[in-house]
């Protein structure tokens, strides 16, 4: 592969883990001032008329009772996506400002947050998190690989 196709990718994958981490912060925020009530109102707005033709329906009462877990969790999972999104948003900051510590600042956060979620995945499987896993580790070969290249040429990005 050319290595400025190397280069693209790694963009592509530095702007996903901006996204992400401006969609965490963002669902946060909102996580924090959005009342209990609130969260059950709009869960049971989307589920009710499956719960009213079926109410032992499993996928209306595994939403019903994930909406409950992060209820019941609101605050901690609220500081967690703010501070999760937060640091993924300056270390994305830092890659595009090409600021050497930041490639393996990188890596070494975005490691922990994979080992965290394989953690996650040995207690309760979920295709989601296994694309979101597989996506990191995706992002931390291009991030090695474009700390590799920029040190090996001492050029900056352009």
């Amino acid at each position: 592969m050319k290595e400025r196709t190397w280069r693209d990718l790694f963009d592509l994958g530095v702007v996903i883990k901006g996204i992400d981490g401006t969609l965490e912060l963002v669902g946060g925020v909102a996580l924090f001032l959005v009342s209990p009530t609130t969260i059950n109102t709009i869960a049971l707005f989307f589920i009710r008329g499956e719960l009213s033709e079926d109410p032992k329906d499993l996928l209306a009462n595994l939403f019903l009772h994930a909406t409950q877990s992060v209820i019941q969790m609101q605050a901690f999972a609220s500081i967690l996506l703010i501070v999760h999104g937060a640091v993924k948003l300056f270390l994305v900051a830092a890659l595009l400002r090409n600021k050497l510590w930041a490639y393996p600042a990188s890596i070494a956060v975005f490691g922990g947050f994979v080992f965290y979620q394989l953690y996650q995945l040995s207690i309760a499987n979920s295709l989601f998190l296994w694309v979101v896993t597989i996506v990191d580790i995706l992002v931390i070969g291009l991030i090695a690989h474009e700390y590799r290249y920029v040190r090996r040429h001492g050029i900056l990005k352009q």
